[in-house]
């Protein structure tokens, strides 16, 4: 029985959980409910679990009936801080939060993964470290958990991660796609405070003026992206919010503005920051204002192992269908912070498709939107595909190791 089908039989149980998740967000790092559930529905599986002590994280171990590497699996489990307007009957009862991103299918299928590798435990050539990871909606959970040994929890480092991420719009349920290289971006927050000298709207000419120096700011910035940024190494600079004053004929003494910074490469990323950086000092400079730069580098940017991306993406095909896989032809804006964790091991990340049936994918609320659906038949899917990953990878390092390292042969040893 292929690990599709046998997901497909865990479809049930998977849905319930996934409901049960859905119903009771958490936010950022410490997600005890979450928890909870993920330890009762990994009991019986005789799993090797750690709990975080920063966080409350789980991780898994799953000990391969033959001796080899590990690998790992990776789920996050929290929420976004959006009031829930699906009308589901399972939408959340709490206020003001709601698994608007799909990571309660992502629990779930990490979870469906544990339960069909566990069935097949005597076959695995090695173990799976299976990470179930709170706080990605900008808390960084990732490096926390990486800090407190989830690559190593096994006993020796993963040779190689895997995670997926459903998507609510652009795709079809069970449709999954990822490239080699940038999947996703960095991204970086910045908050930039103009000191200036406030007084009376009618006398400019005695007060020195923070509004206009922040509007010249935002200008040069999108300037700063048009011409020093190369063209085939992009980034994105949006300013997203602004204050200042409290009346309209009062000059402020300061006034502030909020942007996100996307880029693709470490060196793009070094770029635009310096560049960032000198362009608001000198507006300010030639305003006579001071300018005050908050700048928070969050997740550098997500990069997929070429070789594992290439696993992936065969991977997925035999699984799921040729027709269901596709090599996206460009990364994402998005940002994530399973990048931390292909900083240390080589792996891939990919998307999968969870669009509703009769749902528009092209025109469907997308990740984040308080309108957000995903389809619960997106976890089998996501189960088979996570599961066949893990497996499939220690096969692939069994077999290299098994092939002799001095050969008369031209062929190849076996690689993922």
């Amino acid at each position: 029985m292929s690990l599709l089908t046998e997901a497909h039989a865990l479809a049930p149980d998977l849905t319930a959980l996934r409901h049960a998740l859905h119903r009771e967000p958490e936010l950022g790092l410490d997600l005890p409910r979450t928890q909870a559930k993920v330890l009762a529905a990994l009991e019986g599986l005789g799993l090797e679990i750690t709990l975080g002590t920063a966080l409350s994280s789980v991780t898994a171990v799953l000990r391969g009936g033959r001796p080899g590497p590990a690998v790992l699996l990776r789920g996050d489990m929290d929420a976004l801080p959006v009031q829930e307007e699906t009308g589901l009957p399972y939408a959340s009862v709490l206020d003001g939060r709601m698994h608007a991103c799909g990571h309660d299918l992502h629990v779930t299928g990490l979870v469906g993964a544990a339960r069909l590798l566990a069935a097949r435990r005597a076959e695995l050539a090695g173990d799976v470290v299976f990470m179930f990871q709170p706080g990605e909606e900008g808390q960084g959970g990732a490096k926390i958990m990486i800090d407190e040994g989830v690559l190593d929890a096994a006993g020796d480092r993963v040779v190689a991660a895997y995670a997926l991420h459903v998507v609510s719009t652009g795709a079809p349920t069970g449709f999954a796609a990822t490239r080699p290289g940038p999947m996703l971006a960095a991204s970086d927050a910045v908050e930039v405070t103009v000191h200036g000298r406030g007084g009376h709207g009618s006398s400019p000419h005695s007060a020195t003026d923070p509004v206009p120096a922040m509007c010249a700011m935002v200008t040069a910035l999108q300037t700063l992206v048009t011409r020093e940024v190369d063209i085939f190494d992009p980034a994105v600079v949006t300013v997203g919010r602004l204050h200042a004053g409290t009346a309209a004929n009062v000059i402020p003494d300061t006034a502030h503005f909020e942007a996100t910074v996307r880029t693709f490469s470490d060196t793009a990323h070094a770029t635009v920051r310096a560049a960032f950086e000198r362009t608001v000092r000198g507006v300010a400079a030639a305003h006579g204002v001071r300018a005050e730069i908050d700048y928070v580098e969050q997740y550098p940017p997500t990069v997929n192992h070429p070789a594992e991306a290439a696993f992936a993406l065969t991977t997925a095909r035999e699984l799921i269908g040729a027709g269901q896989v596709l090599e996206a032809p460009k990364p994402m804006a998005g940002a994530e912070d399973f990048s931390f964790v292909l900083r240390e091991v080589p792996g891939a990340y990919v998307g999968v498709g969870a669009c509703p049936p009769g749902t528009d994918p092209a025109t469907a609320p997308m990740n984040h939107s308080p309108r957000a659906v995903y389809d619960d038949g997106a976890l089998p899917y996501a189960a088979a595909l996570l599961a066949g990953l893990a497996q499939r990878r220690l096969d692939a390092a069994a077999a290299t190791v098994a092939t002799p390292a001095s050969t008369t042969t031209d062929e190849e040893p076996v690689r993922p």
